[in-house]
């Protein structure tokens, strides 16, 4: 996607051809800053800190992380440790774990000697995937928004709703939910998003809004409880939203209030789409609300804001009465019942145990 008008990735090799660069997405969208990963310990702190975030990109990390802790140490003892160092920082997006998976299946086994080429390799394939198959989702995504604009007679904009960033941002590039968005913009269909805020970390305001406003894509914020609202007054024409695991029967877990959304949705008859990149499926669970883990996070992200000052200088604030407590359960989890259908990079699937199994035969 563009930013200042310049096509970026959000992971790259640094131009010494072995460090790995990233944009530290906690900055945003204050300020748009470069860092570079030389170590294991540097991926690790960027996912468990959040300077990347989004399944996608976090397994694509993840992958470059493993890279660069052979780099330094390829022995059998080197590579399990890796693994396991970055399987911890992490527990709910599935593609973490999937990244390293691959990792494990196809360099583990090679001599030492070739395995640190290997992982380069293996995580620059990782990405340049993460991008194929985005972008498939944005061209299948792409035909349910024509067909709402066929339905409209070509009249006026089409309204998409998103909450927390399953954007560009939250991908290697295209994004998962902005896929269709961005395909939509270039197909020459006026699109017009709602974006949801996405509290604790505000990732709509800080990084959704940021990323469409480089793009040049029309959208307003709007606080979290505002979606429900817009759909009973007619305000909605479609939701699209992200996840970091969906389950083989088609439960979503996503970012925080996107079960919300989707029961909105449901009572006021919007469509409810999820867009996916197969890694994202996680084909050992089948019931998300039982069985996968719900990340709890610090209690400052609820407790504390950082904004911007008249003067311009960058402060954290705290907005709670001293001594207030705060939960923050970082996401979710949606049933099946609610989502319309699942936008993955083979096609558009029911939200259903037989849906996934048709497209992904070879996964199941």
């Amino acid at each position: 996607m563009n930013v200042n008008g310049t096509p970026t990735r959000t992971i790259w090799l640094n131009n010494n051809g072995w460090a790995v660069d990233i944009i530290d997405q906690t900055k945003m969208p204050h300020a748009y800053e470069i860092v570079t990963m030389e170590t294991l310990d540097d991926a690790c702190v960027a996912i468990k800190d959040m300077l990347v975030r989004g399944a996608p990109l976090i397994g694509a990390t993840a992958a470059y992380g493993m890279a660069l802790a052979l780099r330094n140490d390829a022995s059998t003892n080197a590579c399990d440790a890796a693994y396991e160092a970055l399987y911890a920082t992490r527990p709910t997006a599935v593609n973490l774990r999937w990244a390293l998976d691959e990792m494990k299946a196809k360099v583990f086994p090679l001599p030492e000697a070739e395995r640190e080429a290997a992982a380069y390799k293996l995580a620059a394939e990782i990405c340049d995937d993460d991008v194929a198959q985005n972008s498939a989702i944005g061209d299948h995504g792409l035909k349910i928004i024509e067909q709402l604009w066929e339905k409209k007679g070509k009249q006026g904009v089409i309204n998409i709703l998103a909450h927390c960033n399953a954007g560009w941002l939250a991908t290697v590039d295209w994004g998962t939910a902005t896929a269709p968005m961005y395909k939509a913009f270039e197909a020459g269909i006026p699109i017009h998003v709602w974006v949801d805020e996405t509290r604790p970390r505000n990732q709509g305001a800080s990084l959704t809004a940021w990323e469409l406003g480089n793009h040049g894509i029309p959208h307003t914020l709007i606080v979290d409880n505002a979606g429900g609202h817009l759909m009973q007054h007619g305000l909605v024409d479609l939701c699209i939203v992200g996840t970091d695991r969906t389950t083989a029967s088609g439960d979503v877990c996503n970012k925080i209030g996107t079960y919300l959304k989707a029961l909105a949705a449901h009572d006021n008859g919007v469509p409810f789409y999820v867009g996916l990149p197969s890694p994202t499926i996680d084909w050992t669970v089948d019931d998300g609300v039982k069985e996968i883990p719900i990340e709890e996070r610090d209690q400052t992200e609820v407790t504390q804001m950082t904004g911007r000052l008249p003067d311009g200088s960058v402060a954290t604030v705290t907005i709670t009465p001293e001594g207030c407590k705060a939960g923050n359960f970082a996401f979710d989890v949606t049933p099946a019942k609610y989502v319309t259908g699942l936008i993955t990079e083979r096609g558009i699937a029911p939200a259903t145990k037989d849906g996934l199994a048709a497209l992904f035969p070879d996964k199941n």
